[in-house]
């Protein structure tokens, strides 16, 4: 059986912070393989290393030494602003504090990057993308008038919109109350399967965890354990 083509490849794939005369090795020779459309949780205790490792497959973080194909793009020589040019279309991220623009309006969040990815009929996208989280009925109103699910939902609809390859999400329900965060899981997942994206997810919810496909555990900077899991319920 031919093996599915990857999301992700990582070979020893380093992060080094600090200064020369007190450097911190945060990633400590990464090797990584994320099939197309594969479901990934990321655990480990905090200081583990998941963060970063998200934030540098993600071309939020430059890696110092490895190599990495994101998406089929190699952004192991990529600088700063190249890796930005990388990440979109590729690229979606959904994370913890929403982070979404206060003085645009919901669908002006979601519209915005694909404006700037030189993306067509954005406005039209954006509506549609949140009407598929439930918030057509929220389309001009902002991030203030907004509940934090609500405002997890625009950030959600912001990260799919483009139809990305892959979308990282860092624990995406920590600001939000059990209920709420219940709803925020399922409604990802559900654009997940939709779309055909990877997901690759931050959480230390175990429940969340035996959704995915396959549960990587992180310790000191390196991958502990990668598991599949036999009770992935998407």
């Amino acid at each position: 059986m031919t093996n599915p083509p990857l999301a992700i490849s990582a070979r020893n794939l380093t992060l080094t912070l600090g200064s020369d005369a007190a450097p911190v090795d945060i990633l400590r020779g990464i090797d990584l393989d994320v099939a197309d459309g594969e479901v990934v949780a990321l655990l480990g205790p905090s200081g583990s290393g998941k963060s970063s490792l998200m934030a540098v497959l993600s071309g939020l973080e430059r890696a110092t030494s490895g190599s990495l194909t994101v998406a089929g793009q190699d952004f192991t020589a990529l600088d700063e602003d190249a890796l930005a040019e990388a990440r979109r279309g590729r690229v979606g991220i959904v994370l913890q504090a929403f982070h979404l623009l206060p003085t645009m309006t919901a669908a002006e969040n979601v519209a915005t990057p694909m404006e700037l990815s030189g993306a067509s009929d954005v406005r039209a996208r954006a509506e549609e993308e949140l009407r598929a989280v439930g918030l057509g009925h929220r389309l001009d109103h902002y991030p203030t008038q907004l509940s934090g699910g609500e405002q997890q939902r625009v950030a959600i609809a912001r990260a799919t919109a483009p139809r990305p390859q892959l979308i990282f999400a860092d624990e995406p329900t920590g600001n939000l109350d059990a209920a709420t965060g219940h709803e925020i899981i399922d409604m990802l997942f559900a654009r997940r399967k939709e779309t055909g994206a990877t997901l690759l997810i931050i959480t230390h919810d175990p429940e969340l965890a035996e959704r995915c496909e396959r549960v990587i555990t992180m310790g000191d900077g390196v991958i502990a354990s990668d598991t599949k899991s036999e009770t992935a319920a998407q």
